[in-house]
């Protein structure tokens, strides 16, 4: 075996254990350059992921870009018009690449997800206009419409979905959102089963963030848990995900052909230089969920990576772990909570720093 195929095998293994791996990138050159047909074709990638700051980066340094913004400028007053001509064209590019899979798969791989403004986070009616615009303008059966897990958000997921949209619910950084994110979820199919709509191939998943709570609780921890330094964020996804497996709820759901909501582990590029630089893809690997990986993470996988189902191991330590921090008094959601309000924060910024460069 070459040592492309060796290390192509690895990601591959992943997909064997029935995660799907996505990448948290998307520019032109990414679909122009074939390296996104590469990466689905050699390692198995199987969707993409997409953000403002992504955008940003990707626009301020590819002159493919720069090269088409005195025609945007001339054709659209607005600078995020100007960002959506030159974005959803590559969305769709990118859905196009993933249509076989999605084809293949019946409907449950080969998304490619494209988010609301930012500034709609605390706008339900308006997170849910946007969504509705969005997916009638890049008109593609595996566009996923990401939506923040913010109160009006959440509000939006079920109208989203009874829409009959495939959402990607975003910034989900504690068990209290993300028991408010299903909850939502349900709601908008059981109102499309009280309609008498079908519920068949409507995709979701719930974006749980990784390895900013680590970063959050680790700072937080005294000397004495030293031990539980970069567990949190492992312990409480192994946590979520047996509960996951575990619910009977979704069963009269699944009976009338709905995909259950996957997990999604997002933040997954390690941030501790301590830590190896795989452990937030090894550690959390398992059947229905999905690993989201920045560039790095991912060649980083296909050289050293070793998949094995980790998410089903030792979930007796993990709920212990979580005992733990409580006793030293990590309070994960109000942690969970702080961490919501940087994200958008952050989202924000970017978003405007993006405008402001398309101005």
């Amino acid at each position: 075996m070459n040592q492309l195929s060796a290390s192509a095998s690895r990601l591959k293994a992943v997909a064997g254990l029935g995660q799907q791996i996505w990448l948290d990138n998307l520019s032109r050159d990414l679909i122009a350059s074939g390296q996104l047909a590469r990466w689905i074709a050699d390692d198995g990638v199987q969707g993409v992921t997409s953000n403002p700051a992504i955008f940003y980066n990707a626009i301020r340094s590819d002159p493919a870009y720069r090269a088409a913004l005195p025609a945007l400028r001339a054709a659209f007053p607005e600078p995020e018009a100007r960002f959506e001509a030159l974005a959803l064209p590559d969305v769709q590019a990118a859905c196009d690449l993933f249509a076989p899979l999605y084809t293949a798969s019946g409907g449950r791989a080969g998304f490619v997800s494209f988010e609301v403004a930012p500034r709609l986070a605390h706008d339900c009616a308006g997170t849910v206009a946007d969504a509705v615009r969005l997916w009638a303008a890049i008109g593609r059966p595996n566009a996923m419409i990401k939506i923040p897990a913010t109160e009006a958000g959440i509000a939006a997921l079920e109208e989203v979905i009874y829409a009959g949209i495939n959402v990607n619910v975003t910034l989900i950084f504690s068990a209290t959102q993300l028991a408010a994110v299903r909850a939502a979820h349900r709601r908008g199919l059981a109102r499309r089963l009280e309609a008498k709509l079908s519920v068949q191939r409507i995709a979701s998943v719930a974006s749980m963030f990784i390895s900013r709570v680590d970063a959050a609780v680790d700072a937080l921890l005294p000397p004495a848990a030293a031990a539980l330094r970069g567990k949190a964020a492992i312990a409480a996804a192994r946590v979520a995900y047996h509960e996951f497996r575990n619910d009977a709820g979704f069963a009269i759901f699944t009976a009338f052909g709905a995909t259950p909501q996957w997990l999604l582990w997002a933040s997954t590029g390690v941030k501790d230089p301590a830590m190896r630089d795989v452990t937030y893809v090894e550690e959390l690997i398992g059947a229905d969920t999905v690993n989201t990986v920045p560039d790095a993470t991912l060649t980083a996988f296909r050289e050293h990576g070793e998949a094995r189902l980790s998410l089903i191991e030792d979930v007796d330590q993990a709920r212990a772990v979580l005992t733990q921090l409580g006793r030293h008094g990590i309070a994960l959601d109000t942690i969970g909570n702080d961490l919501l309000r940087a994200g958008l924060t952050q989202f924000e910024q970017a978003h405007a720093n993006l405008l402001a460069l398309l101005a």
